[in-house]
C-alpha cells in the first residue's frame, strides 16, 4: 500500500473533507496534514495550479480534488462501477466544483464590496447550483445522487450544503438551501447520519 499525505486547510469542510471521509471509509491510513491559510499563502506559488488540496502518493504530488476523491472513493467502494451511474456521480461532484469556483472569487473582498458580491452570488450562482443539484437528486430517486447508495458525490454535496446552512459565507442567508431545496436538507441529514460519516467524525473526536 502506498504512503498517502493529504495537505489541506485545518477545518472540517471544503474540498479536502470528502477525501478525508473516503480515506477513513476505505480503512486506509493517510497523513492528514492540515495547514493554516497563512501557511498556504506562503507556499502557494510553489504548488501546481497554486491550489489545495494536494495528495502525495509515495512522495509524488497529485492535484484536482475530484480526481483524488474518485481515486480514494474507488478504494472505499464509494464510486459506481456502472458507467451511467458514474456519470451521474461525476455530474454532482463537478457541479459543486463549479459552485466553489464562483465562491472563491469573493474571497479576499471586504466590507461593502464583499457584501455586494456575496448577495449577488446568493441570488445568482448559488441559487442556480442549489436548484440544479436538487433536480439531479430527484432524478436519482431523491435519496442519493447515484447508484441508489452513498457515493463520493453525496459526500461532496453534503459538505457543501452543510457549509451553506451553517452560515459560513457572510451575507449568504443560512436558510437559502432550506427555502430553495428541502430535498437537499433531507439529503444532508441522511448523509450526516450514515454509518460511514458518523464513524469518521467519531474517530476524529476521539
Amino acid at each position: 500500500m502506498p504512503n498517502f499525505k493529504l495537505t489541506y486547510f485545518d477545518f472540517n469542510g471544503g474540498r479536502g473533507e470528502p477525501i478525508r471521509i473516503a480515506f477513513h471509509a476505505a480503512g486506509v491510513d493517510f497523513e492528514d496534514h492540515r495547514i493554516s491559510f497563512e501557511e498556504f499563502m506562503k507556499t502557494r506559488s510553489d504548488l501546481r495550479f497554486t491550489c489545495a488540496p494536494v495528495l502525495a502518493i509515495d512522495g509524488v504530488d497529485v492535484t484536482q480534488s475530484n480526481s483524488m476523491l474518485r481515486y480514494v472513493g474507488k478504494m472505499a467502494g464509494l464510486y459506481p462501477e456502472d458507467d451511467l451511474q458514474a456519470l451521474y456521480c461525476d455530474e454532482a461532484m463537478d457541479a459543486v466544483e463549479d459552485l466553489l469556483h464562483q465562491v472563491v472569487h469573493t474571497f479576499g473582498l471586504e466590507g461593502d464590496e464583499l457584501k455586494a458580491a456575496r448577495e449577488k452570488l446568493a441570488d445568482g450562482w448559488i441559487t442556480v447550483f442549489v436548484k440544479g443539484l436538487a433536480e439531479i437528486l430527484d432524478r436519482a430517486g431523491g435519496e442519493y445522487f447515484a447508484d441508489n447508495r452513498l457515493t463520493v458525490a453525496d459526500l461532496k454535496v453534503y459538505v457543501q450544503v452543510r457549509s451553506l446552512r451553517a452560515g459560513t459565507l457572510d451575507h449568504v442567508p443560512s436558510d437559502l438551501v432550506d427555502k430553495l431545496a428541502p430535498g437537499l436538507v433531507q439529503h444532508e441529514d441522511r448523509v450526516a447520519n450514515h454509518p460511514i460519516v458518523t464513524a469518521y467524525y467519531a474517530a476524529r473526536s476521539s
